[in-house]
């Protein structure tokens, strides 16, 4: 088993699972377990200038070993896992061989990840897949990246003679609920430009993202007995259900893909009296980003003339941008991971990222940070796999382009 496979079968026995409702900084203290243990891990693999703050950012140095003037580069992963399904108790399952066929996850509760759902299954014929095992999500999104990340470093401390500049790596919390950088230090960290590694399968690499916002709409009810309602009683929970249906019904995730945008209903909680429904706005196109809200808005107010004003409230709050016009500036930052993949023998694949990282609000704090692959695949749910061999392979280009721009 290789070190980078060894090190995310280490790090998703940490459930590190993020909380959007928190008001603490990280969001969740599991967070700082697994941050302690990277903290360690760092100083024993013999990274310099470790540190972990209070907000839970850890940040590391590979001090350069050449003389010659190289920019300062920075790599991140985040350690949180959505708060969507359970990080808790991963008990990952390793493929070896993988014949093509649909793999049964979990027997018992008829979980099976089917090559009629995931065609790209069919891609990692006779490799090796790391899977879940149908109750949890699996962490690999972005423990995978960090596990990367950290491969990378011990392997150029371990080789000296590939010479480098000043490398920075991070490993943020909270990035799942759209906080991952919201106290990270910027002057701290100290680059010149960065990379996540926090992307899907093998070659992805991304210098567009969605702009992003999310919303919680409340709904006031008036709950009353049922046998006396008649016109008085006003059911939150059908509010709600209301308000879902005049949202565009095919502008959902499971209806859009590429550069077309969403509204997305995450949850909604509540009974007659009261309910609560969060969801997520996403577009690549910054006036059409900006007309959904507005829609968001005007279905909250049209709500308003028929059931009362103040039935259903509406808070929206912008989440990040889309970091492009960060980015093309310095556009030699995703040419260089172009071509540090072709020379690892990967094909890459430059796409816009169908959701955001953590790059994409530090981007617009002034360090352009496009994203590269993790190696994988349907994160955020039981479905999640990765490839090991695209966990290898992301560790080469992370030194690849350490060495291009050694080079250079």
């Amino acid at each position: 088993m290789s070190n980078v496979v060894e090190k995310l079968l280490k790090y998703v026995t940490f459930d590190t699972q993020s909380n959007e409702e928190s008001t603490t900084v990280p969001t969740t203290s599991k967070q700082l377990v697994l941050a302690k243990e990277l903290v360690k891990e760092l100083e024993s693999i013999g990274m310099k200038e470790v540190s972990l703050d209070k907000y839970g950012y850890v940040m590391a140095t590979l001090p350069s070993n050449t003389d010659k003037k190289i920019p300062v580069i920075g790599f991140l992963s985040h350690m949180d896992t959505s708060p969507e399904i359970s990080g808790e108790n991963i008990k990952p399952q390793i493929i070896e061989n993988y014949d093509g066929n649909d793999i049964v996850l979990n027997k018992e509760k008829n979980v099976i990840l089917s090559t009629k759902d995931f065609k790209e299954l069919k891609e990692y014929k006779g490799k090796t897949l790391i899977t879940t095992d149908g109750t949890t999500l699996l962490g690999a999104d972005d423990k995978a990246g960090i596990a990367e990340i950290m491969t990378a470093m011990e392997h150029l401390i371990n080789h000296p003679e590939i010479k480098h500049g000043k490398i920075r790596v991070a490993f943020t919390p909270d990035e799942e609920v759209g906080k991952g950088t919201d106290y990270f230090d910027v002057t701290k960290f100290g680059v010149d430009f960065a990379y996540t590694l926090d992307g899907g399968a093998i070659g992805e690499l991304e210098y567009e993202n969605f702009n992003a916002a999310g919303a919680k709409i409340k709904i006031n009810g008036k709950s009353v007995h049922p046998g006396s309602a008649k016109d008085t009683m006003i059911n939150a929970i059908l509010v709600a259900n209301e308000f879902i249906s005049m949202l565009p019904a095919i502008e959902t995730p499971t209806h859009t893909e590429g550069y077309e945008g969403f509204y997305h209903v995450v949850s909604i909680n509540g009974g007659v009296e009261e309910a609560t429904m969060n969801m997520i706005i996403r577009d690549h196109d910054k006036t059409i980003f900006e007309n959904r809200k507005q829609n968001v808005e005007k279905i909250a107010v049209e709500l308003n003339k028929k059931y009362g004003e103040g039935t259903v409230n509406a808070d929206i709050k912008d989440q990040y941008y889309n970091m492009k016009e960060k980015v093309e500036p310095v556009k030699h930052i995703v040419d260089t991971a172009f071509e540090a993949m072709k020379s690892c023998g990967i094909v890459p694949k430059v796409q816009p990222i169908r959701g955001g990282t953590d790059g994409a609000q530090l981007s617009f704090k002034g360090i352009p940070t496009p994203n590269l692959f993790t190696g994988g695949h349907n994160f955020h749910g039981k479905y999640e796999f990765i490839p090991t061999f695209a966990m290898e392979k992301a560790v080469d280009v992370v030194v690849k382009i350490i060495e291009l721009y050694s080079n250079k």
